[in-house]
């Protein structure tokens, strides 16, 4: 039997707001959705701190890769233990 996993764990660091998060996240939603998501969850879990913006942009820390917004998140090198920056 294959297993696949359904979700990546992840560090997500936010440099605008000096925090990062673990989160995890699912493999078979576009990184657009991915980050939706991402922006609204981190503005509650920082009480507005970090505004939520339709221009934010995720990244690879190692490799400074841009994420585009229409891939599937399985279709990027996004995996578990990736450390990802949220920038808007």
């Amino acid at each position: 039997m294959i297993h696949i996993n359904t979700s990546v764990f992840v560090k997500i660091v936010v440099p605008e707001i000096d925090k990062s998060y673990d989160v995890y996240l699912p493999v078979n939603k576009k990184v657009g959705n991915i980050i939706n998501l991402l922006n609204s969850s981190i503005s509650e879990m920082s009480s507005g701190e970090f505004p939520v913006s339709n221009n934010n942009k995720l990244y690879n820390s190692r490799t400074l890769e841009r994420y585009a917004s229409n891939v599937l998140l399985y279709n990027t090198t996004i995996r578990n233990g990736s450390v990802l920056i949220l920038i808007s």
